[in-house]
This record gives C-alpha cells, structure tokens and sequence, in this order.
C-alpha cells in the first residue's frame, strides 16, 4: 500500500509503500507527474495491489503496477481521508525496512476497509487499529495480568505508565490508574487477541468508546515519539464546535 507520495525534480515522484515481503521501501516513479503517466494514478496514497519495481544498487524504482483498491471513497469523505491519512502514518511509523510487515499490511488493509464502509463509528475503527498496531509491534499493554504482580484478573485499574492492568493490591503504585468497565477491558482483550479478520466485527456502547479514547490516548502519548500532523489534522476535524 502507498503510504506516502512527494515530488521529486520536474515530471518524478518519490513513493514510500508498506510491502509483506521487505517491509516499508522507498521508490522512485520516473514520469509519475507526466499527464498521461501510467504511474499517476497508483502511486497515490491508499492505493493497494501489486507493484513491479526494479532493484538498483541504491534505490529501488517503480515501473508499473495493478490495483486491487484505491479506495476512492476517502477522496469525496474528509474527515475519513484524515482518519486515514492518521493511519497511514502510524503503519509508516511502526514499520521497518528489510522486515517481513505481512500482519500490519493486513491490518491497514483492513482497517481502511472498515473506514470506507461506514459500518462502525470512525471513532472505534481508531481505537481498534491503534491498540492493534501496537500489540502486532509487540508493544501493546498487558490487559489479562497485573503487570507488577502478575496475578490474573479483571479487577484493579489501568495505568498506562505501568503498561497495562494494575490490580487493586497493587493500585497505589499506580497514581496514573483509571477504572474501566468490564466490557472495556474485554473489548481491549479481544481486539488483542483476535484475528485481524475479525477486528471489525463488534460495536460499543458510547461509555466504553469514551474509555478506550481515554486509555489509548494516554498509552500512544506515552509510547509513540513521534508527532503527526495528521493527528493535528484529524483532532482539529472532528473537535467538537
């Protein structure tokens, strides 16, 4: 998938792509901004297939490609081209060079699919994909176990500074603890869990979609260094009048 496209010289553009078998790659589409260029369209962002590229002794370049989805609806939604954009930048973030990134690959893939059917509020598709993209990079919280004292259980509160649940004998170490509702703590034990096929499968009621607003925002602030326009962008679009 594309995840980023910039100019480069007159008529070039520069693409950066998410790919299952070498991670995230740069590649140049020679005449890409040419009118009439068979590159135009598929190295735009979103855009989903297979890509031919020619491997050169320091870069690779793009020389055509099919596409399977270019998810075009996000071209006339705004506010879900900036989910989007958001989402693309976080797989940008997560992913590594010379990496096998078939599991995030999917999950873009699939959480994009879920943005242009509109079957779930944008809000939980958010939520999802971000407590999923950090458990697929092996970062994500600890929501079956407390993580001071390793006992098993759903009581106690989450602290995003400790990592995950803290249970109530050992809350007190955790100053930073929110209670969360059951159903809170199950949807985040399932999305977890379960396959990335099945991620976008259930909704919540809005109490528990607060919750894993305020839970995710605090874990990303604090795991994430990375600051993204799109974020500033996307928070700016859906800021409450």
């Amino acid at each position: 998938m594309v995840l980023v496209t910039t100019p480069v010289g007159e008529y070039d553009k520069r693409v950066v792509m998410l790919t299952k078998e070498r991670g995230r790659i740069a590649a140049f589409a020679r005449g890409a901004r040419r009118p009439n260029s068979p590159l135009a369209g598929v190295t735009e962002p979103f855009s989903f297939g297979t890509f031919a590229l020619y491997e050169g002794r320091t870069s690779y370049t793009l020389t055509s490609a099919s596409i399977s989805n270019y998810f075009a609806e996000l071209r006339t939604d705004v506010e879900g081209a900036c989910y989007g954009f958001y989402f693309l930048d976080i797989a940008s973030y997560y992913s590594r060079e010379a990496n096998d990134e078939t599991q995030l690959l999917k999950l873009l893939y699939q959480t994009m699919r879920a943005l242009t059917k509109k079957s779930l509020p944008d809000r939980l598709i958010r939520c999802i994909y971000e407590l999923k993209a950090v458990t697929v990079n092996g970062e994500g919280p600890d929501v079956f176990h407390c993580v001071l004292c390793r006992k098993e259980g759903t009581g106690g509160v989450f602290s995003a500074r400790r990592g995950g649940l803290v249970c109530a004998g050992c809350s007190a170490q955790a100053p930073d603890g929110i209670s969360l509702d059951p159903s809170t703590l199950y949807a985040m034990q399932y999305i977890e869990v379960s396959s990335i096929e099945k991620l976008y499968t259930f909704t919540v009621s809005e109490k528990v979609l607060l919750e894993l607003e305020t839970v995710m925002r605090r874990y990303m602030e604090l795991y994430v260094d990375r600051h993204f326009k799109s974020l500033d962008i996307l928070e700016q679009m859906t800021a409450a009048p």
